[in-house]
């Protein structure tokens, strides 16, 4: 495995949300893993599509394929499976929570 390609466990939880299954109608994609390592790749190396690695495929096949699936929304979907669990209502002991240095030392207001 290279340094930037999807892990096995993260590749079980999206393979089935992919267009090109045996299951679906016309050409199969069997190259589905690759191409979503070729967009890792692209996202965390910063790096223009020209430079994508050949082990990916031609870059413009790449990213033709990547425009697509970002017009038909198809990323949305990958994100929502490979997202970690909804940490909006997690809840913090406020024992542990530091307060900043400037939050300290503020003037009281008396009211009479």
């Amino acid at each position: 495995m290279h340094r930037y390609e999807i892990t096995d466990e993260k590749w079980e939880r999206i393979k089935n949300l992919l267009p090109g299954k045996k299951t679906d109608p016309g050409r199969t994609a069997a190259d589905n893993r690759r191409f979503i390592n070729g967009v890792l790749w692209i996202a965390r190396s910063g790096a223009p599509w020209r430079d994508l690695p050949e082990r990916y495929g031609k870059w413009n096949s790449v990213f033709t394929r990547f425009n697509r699936w970002s017009k038909a929304k198809r990323w949305q979907s990958i994100f929502q499976a490979l997202q970690e669990p909804d940490l909006d209502w997690v809840m913090l002991d406020s024992t542990i929570v530091r307060a900043h240095q400037h939050a300290a030392g503020q003037k009281k207001v008396v009211l009479r």
